[in-house]
């Protein structure tokens, strides 16, 4: 903290006063100035418009160096908004989900191992840019007792038709819990072209990414935590179900989406062929050198019988190759006609086939999957609509209904509905598993889950909405299989199972800020209903975030500043619980956890393009009961102090 100090002061200054009337200085209210010397020709003026950051979807946005309460909820490891999301004790682990659709849906069938696969970078989250000036941005924040997490990016265009970008975001964060480090590496470089005449387009990238977790199973006598007693403030002090277990994610990706114009000159009527590729390699690990825990002097065995004595070394490997081949008509009318089919190919596999208690659990899963569709899109004024509905050709009964439409009232007033009707593969670790404890081996057959989803969106000058409405049937989930003997044992035993009856999900979410003057108060409030006949689909009722904050400028406006409070809170629920063998969350009706504040002091403020966070998390801990839990046998974060700072180049 020192350290933090001393160099915050020596740049303080720098920051301050420096490149006050630089040839190529950024001014984000209006444009980027040129030199005001009049012996010196004015440097071309590059506005913000010309530094563009373009999704697969070709949705446009343009780079922001602002400071805003906004920038404070996405200053975190996943650089986004984390709202619905509950992060476990240390940085770089997994987040519980209150929310249920946050993550989204998809069709297809997926890897799994869901719960190590939030920092995972999928391939739609991939920004592809188009900058005037190379533009580079560095990212800092402090973690867990030894370690850091950084974010760098760099991006230039060598010509008005070329980009390149690479970047790597890296962490390692040690915890304050016995085997609970987290390591983790996410590296991505993305290219764009286009020609001259813009008859050919593409955006292809490359990822290799590492997501490593030492997993310590959770602590193992819960009540060692809840009784405040001052001895186990030293949390390495608390017995966790392992001291030597691992979990790894790996994974790479090639990735290219292009797309050219069969007529020369562009017209009222133009004719595309598009293609996209997508090849993935992700392998999944969990290993354990000890089987056996010790918890209260007494042996046990967490997951249960194994098949060998020590070195447990789980391997799960997953390929898929991806390729859609679409046709495009636009009409600068009536819109957009695409005619697609795609191809999928996967191998979900392990190196050997298990034998044992006249079982056979195969170790290759194999999918070849063809769909056809069609999608329309129409933009023009101020509605903005899109249809898809694709189909499978293959044995599989895949389909994906997805219609949507945007009306823009005006520009601070936006409505928007979605419509989705799915008919969604299971993942691939629903219908296969092999690991070296003999009650986590299965193969499944299971039919798939068929998914209404409804949402409407309201964002207005006074207030902003969110009504989504489900219907589920045929739910895919991990159930605590443990009987009332082996829970007596300190065991967990999950596997996958089906809901086959029906769940009716609905949520409201209501967003609105108050300013008074210099002070404000930015609130975001969650309501949840979920109608089912047995507790499966679990979320709290209730779930809330409100920021009380004041904001100002200082030093001749050269310094922005931000303070304040913030809390957040969820009503208690039966909350899913953790289970790192399988990288996954499990249902579970013996334990619930929330209805406890969570306050957060931050104090943040920005000197041109440099914003600096500081924070102090979760401080009514230390003065309220130890009854903050992320999940069962997991406690949320202690009070700690971070900080960071994130910067921006323009050259």
């Amino acid at each position: 903290m020192r350290i933090f100090f001393s160099l915050f002061f020596l740049a303080f200054p720098i920051l301050l006063f420096s490149q006050v009337n630089s040839a190529k200085e950024i001014d984000y209210n209006s444009k980027y100035n040129a030199s005001d010397s009049i012996k010196k020709k004015k440097a071309p003026v590059a506005t913000i418009d010309m530094y563009q950051f373009i999704s697969v979807d070709r949705d446009t946005t343009y780079i922001d160096t602002t400071q805003s309460i906004k920038k404070e909820y996405s200053y975190n490891y996943l650089r986004k908004d984390i709202f619905g999301l509950l992060r476990f004790t240390n940085v770089g682990q997994t987040y519980n989900t209150l929310q249920y659709g946050i993550n989204g849906f998809s069709p297809y069938p997926e890897f799994g191992f869901t719960a190590k696969q939030f920092n995972y970078i999928k391939a739609n989250e991939i920004k592809y840019a188009n900058v005037a000036t190379p533009v580079t941005e560095l990212y800092f924040k402090t973690t867990i007792l030894r370690g850091q997490s950084a974010d760098s990016y760099f991006t230039l265009n060598t010509s008005p038709r070329l980009n390149f970008s690479i970047a790597y975001r890296a962490l390692r964060s040690e915890g304050r819990y016995i085997n609970q480090e987290a390591r983790t590496g996410n590296f991505r470089f993305t290219t764009s072209y286009n020609t001259k005449d813009g008859r050919y387009v593409a955006n292809a990238h490359y990822t290799s990414q590492k997501i490593q977790n030492e997993e310590n199973g959770g602590i193992s006598n819960v009540s060692d935590f809840e009784n405040g007693d001052p001895s186990f403030d030293n949390r390495a002090r608390l017995g966790v179900y392992f001291e030597d277990a691992m979990s790894l994610l790996k994974g790479n990706r090639v990735f290219v989406d292009q797309a050219f114009r069969v007529n020369g000159k562009k017209g009222a009527n133009n004719l595309y062929v598009t293609e996209q590729f997508n090849y993935e390699n992700i392998h999944f690990n969990y290993s354990q050198q000890t089987i056996a825990s010790s918890v209260g002097g007494n042996q046990v065995f967490r997951y249960g019988e194994s098949f060998v004595t020590s070195g447990i070394n789980d391997e799960t490997k997953y390929n898929k190759m991806y390729n859609k081949l679409g046709l495009m008509y636009e009409n600068t009318t009536l819109g957009t006609f695409i005619f697609f089919a795609d191809d999928l190919r996967s191998n979900y596999y392990y190196n050997k086939i298990l034998y044992f208690d006249n079982n056979v659990i195969p170790n290759l899963l194999s999918q070849t999957i063809n769909t056809i569709g069609g999608q329309y899109n129409y933009r023009k004024d101020k509605w903005n609509g899109k249809f898809l509905y694709s189909k499978s050709v293959t044995d599989q009964n895949l389909s994906n209904l997805d219609a949507s439409a945007q009306y823009d009232i005006n520009d601070e007033n936006q409505i928007s509905f979605r419509y989705q009707n799915m008919n969604k593969l299971p993942n691939n670790n629903y219908n296969l598993y092999q690991s070296s404890y003999k009650a986590y081996n299965w193969s499944n057959d299971f039919q798939n889950e068929k998914i209404n989803a409804i949402s409407v969106n309201a964002t207005t000058k006074w207030v902003s909405l969110s009504l989504q409405l489900n219907s589920i049937k045929d739910h895919l989930y991990f159930a605590d299989i443990t009987t009332a003997t082996e829970r007596n044992e300190g065991k967990q035993i999950v596997a996958p199972a089906q809901y086959g009856k029906a769940i009716n999900y609905a949520s409201l979410k209501v967003a609105k800020e108050f300013v008074f003057g210099k002070f404000a108060l930015d609130n975001t409030l969650l309501f949840q209903k979920v109608d089912q006949s047995n507790s499966i689909l679990n979320v709290p009722e209730f779930v809330t975030r409100n920021t009380l904050y004041v904001s100002d400028y200082f030093f001749k406006k050269k310094l922005y500043l931000q303070t304040g409070i913030e809390l957040n809170y969820f009503t208690s629920y039966y909350s899913d619980s953790c289970n790192p063998l399988v990288g996954e969350f499990f249902v579970q009706d013996k334990v619930k956890i929330g209805n406890y504040p969570n306050l957060d002091f931050f104090v943040n403020t920005r000197i041109q393009r440099t914003r600096i966070y500081l924070k102090a998390e979760h401080f009514n801990s230390l003065f309220s009961k130890n009854n903050y839990f992320s999940a069962p046998d997991y406690p949320y974060r202690d009070f700690l102090i971070r900080f960071g700072l994130v910067w921006n180049f323009f050259n």
